[in-house]
């Protein structure tokens, strides 16, 4: 049984939830989120709430059960409020800059990495930190590890790229005699 997939999802006063043919839409004031779901979970939508129970007892129903309640409950929040991710760039001459719907990285390679920002993502760069807002989870968190995959932070500096709050366990160099 499904702690998560249990719980009551509550929808807000200013949200619109729409189930159709296996469709989920959820659209709010911040925007639209639509994704398709299985048939092994039974979604059903009341006044103010969705409530989610299994069609069947097979391992793949119970296995997406809390999985398909935390998408859903990710979608009504988003489209209520945005999520945020934050990265902190670290190092001597690493810097970032938008434009237009490009992000230039210059991290110390021999070229400067462009990556094409997805239209609903916001990115915001000043002084190293790197600001990620969106409405759908699944993406501000995805863009957001895609970047910090190109320079993940290396323990003796901590110089590349951490999200906020990230603790970056650091070594001791070498000692001298």
């Amino acid at each position: 049984m499904s702690r998560i997939g249990k719980k009551i999802i509550a929808i807000g006063e200013k949200t619109e939830v729409k189930f159709v043919s296996g469709s989920l839409t959820v659209k709010g004031p911040k925007g639209e989120i639509t994704k398709v779901f299985k048939p092994e979970i039974d979604i059903k939508i009341g006044d103010q709430e969705i409530t989610l129970t299994p069609a069947n007892d097979s391992i793949e129903s119970r296995a997406l059960w809390g999985t398909y309640a935390s998408h859903i409950s990710n979608m009504v929040k988003g489209v209520n409020e945005l999520f945020v991710e934050k990265l902190i760039l670290e190092g001597i001459g690493y810097k970032g800059e938008v434009a237009g719907d490009t992000l230039t990285l210059n991290l110390g390679f021999s070229h400067p990495v462009k990556i094409k920002i997805p239209t609903d993502i916001k990115v915001l760069v000043e002084k190293g930190i790197f600001t990620f807002t969106g409405h759908d989870k699944e993406k501000v968190s995805q863009m957001a590890a895609s970047i910090r995959a190109l320079k993940k932070p290396e323990p003796y500096k901590g110089k590349g790229f951490h999200y906020d709050g990230e603790i970056i366990r650091r070594k001791q160099g070498k000692k001298s005699v």
